[in-house]
């Protein structure tokens, strides 16, 4: 997940955390203080993300300080974040325990770093409209076209070679660091990252997070009742099980989804549809989910049918929306500095938090993250049916040890196949970034499913042929 397109969903699930932040400080804040300062550097610290990052990094009980590393390349939208950042460490009166740091130039500031939070978005708002428009061109019509399709790959192109980057600087200046990744396209940079790299990471969504409150809210059953199990790939990671009191939940969901109406339906319709069809309900909003899979977006009449306004699957809905998102964020900045809006924010669920207090404390505590589907061992999967050198989002436990992710097993073999098809483009596409290969890039684009089902393999190739065209300024080196 990862970049300024998150606002109104980050904004909306700090709405619904309560029984997760609950439940988080039993399990956490019992288990007293840090036993050292430590140093976290924010990599694209002009995301929208930083501010509540940073504010969720301040809350955490028994801190005893460090230093903030601020990194951006934008000197306007670091500067801002300084201030903030700076406000927020004021105003909780810990001017003594924590240094803030800020440059343009990452290997400034990153060394010694025990956590690097990396949420950049490579080429601002110039290449949204391209990534959008020339597939639509071709008929591939895109809701959010950031981690899959034609914008996503786009998006890798540009933004992975970044991401690899700075692994290699992190493993000459801060080899003993722990990498959280909010960046998309997440499956793609995690993939690259895994296959290039030893430094420790792990990609960090809130899907999981906010489908299992909604899906507690659909049911009409208390979060810190419900019981459930979850696993596949970003955006595309399955509710196996999901039960309240001993009960199966599945029934009485497709009961309140007879017929493709009523609100529950309408709130979600094609994850939904997918649920009746495939079993289980997965993690992401049906606008991203329609772009994952063959059968939503290939006419106009199924896109009328099954899609709806904004993240339920509007056409366009990213590249007309984006560039005025990032307005907005800079213009709430700026009232926050002005002592116009909330300073300091409540800790979300986002994940970095809690895992650097799980680290630090050496108390156990499970995300759900973006890793390697194998241990580092050669011993086995964790998601036994689907590609061994892939990514997946599975359960892990966060101790001093690090990232622990746990083996899931088998998924139920349909949920498997639409996580496998997603992940045979996810291979080619992490190729192509690596390699720096048009040929890998145009291959991706042939397996990616929305593509396929719209466009001949010579579309695809021409197609994609005029994106690198077209983008030739922020691709060196393809």
């Amino acid at each position: 997940m990862g970049s300024d397109l998150e606002q109104e969903q980050l904004e909306a699930n700090e709405k619904g955390h309560s029984a997760h932040l609950k439940d988080a400080d039993s399990k956490l804040g019992l288990a007293g203080a840090f036993k050292r300062p430590i140093k976290v550097t924010v990599i694209g610290a002009g995301s929208f993300f930083t501010h509540h990052l940073m504010c969720d990094l301040l809350d955490i009980k028994g801190l005893c300080g460090g230093e903030i590393a601020l990194v951006d390349i934008d000197e306007t939208r670091l500067g801002m974040m300084y201030q903030l950042v700076g406000g927020v460490v004021k105003t909780k009166g810990m001017e003594n325990e924590w240094k803030v740091v800020s440059s343009t130039d990452r290997r400034e500031v990153m060394g010694g770093s025990d956590y690097i939070i990396f949420c950049v978005e490579v080429a601002g708002v110039e290449c949204v409209e391209w990534d959008n428009d020339i597939p639509l061109k071709y008929g591939v019509d895109q809701c959010i076209g950031d981690t899959i399709g034609p914008g996503g790959l786009f998006k890798a192109l540009r933004t992975v070679p970044v991401y690899l980057d700075m692994l290699r600087d992190a493993e000459e200046l801060c080899p003993n660091v722990t990498v959280l990744n909010y960046t998309n396209p997440m499956n793609i940079l995690c993939l690259a990252g895994g296959r290039t790299s030893q430094i420790p990471a792990v990609g960090l969504c809130h899907s999981v997070q906010g489908t299992s409150h909604k899906l507690a809210t659909d049911a009409g059953v208390p979060y810190e009742e419900l019981v459930w199990e979850c696993a596949g790939i970003n955006h595309l990671a399955w509710f196996t099980k999901l039960e309240h009191k001993g009960v199966d939940l599945y029934p009485l969901l497709l009961e309140k989804t007879e017929g493709e109406n009523g609100d529950v339906y309408e709130g979600d319709p094609v994850r939904y549809d997918m649920m009746k069809h495939f079993g289980a309900f997965s993690t992401e909003s049906s606008g991203h989910l329609s772009e994952y899979l063959p059968y939503y977006r290939k006419r106009k009449d199924l896109i009328d049918r099954y899609c709806r306004d904004g993240y339920l699957g509007e056409s366009r809905f990213y590249a007309s929306n984006w560039p005025t998102w990032r307005k907005d964020g800079d213009k709430e900045r700026l009232r926050v500095l002005n002592g116009e809006s909330e300073l300091v924010k409540e800790r979300t669920w986002e994940y970095a938090s809690w895992i650097i207090e799980a680290i630090e404390k050496d108390v156990p505590y499970r995300i759900y993250g973006n890793v390697m589907n194998h241990d580092g061992t050669g011993s086995g999967k964790l998601i036994s049916n689907l590609p061994t050198d892939g990514c997946v989002e599975v359960a892990c436990m966060i101790d001093k040890n690090g990232i622990n992710p746990t083996r899931y097993g088998k998924l139920p073999a349909q949920m498997a196949a639409v996580c496998a098809s997603n992940m045979s483009m996810f291979d080619l596409a992490a190729t192509a970034c690596i390699e720096k290969s048009k040929e890998a890039a145009i291959h991706a684009l042939l397996l990616d499913p929305l593509c396929s089902a719209v466009c001949s393999p010579a579309e695809i190739k021409a197609m994609t042929l005029e994106m690198f065209d077209v983008e030739k300024d922020y691709l060196p080196g393809y």
